[in-house]
């Protein structure tokens, strides 16, 4: 027998499902989305460099590419593959999987031959040297 009680949160669960897929966050093949933009990221600077961390549990260097490009735009992109399991039901299934991309307007241009990566725990660290037009000069002041 079908209810015909109101479940608002229901609606707005499919609601936020459907925002989701619209803008284009991660989503999983069996219909579940993801909240919140995947890989999560960090992003800060000192003077000579700009460093970002990502967190992606599960993956390996070889499942990731990084791409700089004209001098400010940071670009990372791979694939998570669906587990598979033999024997058994799933009974909760949260970890999304597929492809992402995940592109950042960075703040300032960066040397894209000098950028380092390194994969450690399930986090991406990147070091990222400014462009020397990038970084701070200390202006000298001349008094007459």
């Amino acid at each position: 027998m079908l209810s015909s009680h109101w479940q608002p949160m229901a609606d707005v669960n499919r609601l936020r499902n459907e925002l989701d897929r619209l803008f284009g966050q991660v989503s999983g093949g069996n219909g579940n989305s993801r909240r919140g933009t995947f890989p999560l990221m960090n992003l800060w600077e000192d003077d000579n460099s700009l460093y970002l961390e990502a967190e992606l549990p599960g993956f390996e260097m070889d499942d990731l590419e990084i791409y700089v490009t004209g001098g400010n735009q940071l670009s990372i992109s791979g694939e998570r593959k669906q587990p598979e399991h033999e024997a058994g039901a799933w009974h909760r299934q949260e970890r999304g999987f597929g492809k992402f991309r995940r592109t950042l307007e960075l703040p300032g241009d960066v040397d894209s031959e000098k950028v380092s990566a390194n994969f450690r725990n399930g986090v991406l660290t990147l070091t990222m040297p400014k462009s020397e037009a990038a970084k701070p000069r200390r202006i000298e002041v001349k008094a007459d």
